[in-house]
């Protein structure tokens, strides 16, 4: 059986640890945004397969609008305080995964250890598959239920769901929650990213069904 196959029950924030952040999402009455269908599986979406990456030399990087800006290696970044959100996860293709407990480091405690410039209202995440990148408002970035995960449901996220990280961001669109991550540049402005680009949307709320840009 496959052990990402959920129960019939949609998993509820009732019953976890006082420690672990829950999305307010997750305590909505109705937890499906507008035209979106419970999945209990956990379907593999990416544009050519997973990237080739190499744990010895894996770093993260912050870099753009910060006055310190940071690095840090696969052990160092383990070293790392950190913790547990439980979300939801909403694709742009209409399917949601309801009830994810994912662990890593928190956006927000990266964020701090840089000293952010004044005029940074904005974050282009970088991807270890070429050049992909994609754009996130800063405080979508740092919001509380925001995390750098490296294990799912209590396992190491694989290689084909974006390990060894990817980016958590459970309140937009799972394009926004970035597969293989290797850090974010802050900027001024807003910068499309790849599938920003081809037209999706520069935020992706999906209560909004903010798919595609309107410009």
């Amino acid at each position: 059986m496959d052990s990402k196959l959920q129960p019939f029950d949609v998993p509820t924030p009732h019953g976890l640890a006082e420690d672990v952040i829950v999305s307010p999402d997750t305590l909505r009455e109705n937890r499906l945004p507008p035209r979106q269908s419970r999945t209990r599986k956990w379907p593999v979406l990416d544009a050519g397969g997973p990237p080739p990456i190499d744990l010895s030399r894996w770093r993260f990087e912050i870099a753009g609008l910060v006055s310190k800006p940071a690095s840090w290696s696969w052990p160092e970044f383990q070293t790392l305080p950190r913790a547990r959100v439980f979300g939801d996860m909403h694709c742009v293709t209409r399917w949601s995964r309801l009830g994810n407990l994912w662990q890593g480091v928190r956006t927000s405690e990266l964020i701090d250890r840089v000293a952010v410039q004044p005029q940074a209202r904005y974050v282009l995440v970088h991807a270890h598959d070429g050049g992909w990148t994609t754009n996130l408002p800063l405080d979508d970035f740092v919001a509380e239920d925001a995390l750098l995960a490296d294990t799912h449901d209590g396992e190491p996220i694989p290689l084909e769901h974006g390990g060894p990280l990817r980016l958590i961001v459970p309140r937009l669109y799972a394009w926004k929650s970035a597969k293989w991550v290797r850090g974010i540049t802050l900027l001024s402005h807003d910068e499309a990213g790849y599938w920003e680009r081809a037209g999706y949307h520069m935020r992706g709320d999906p209560w909004r069904e903010e798919r595609f840009r309107e410009d």
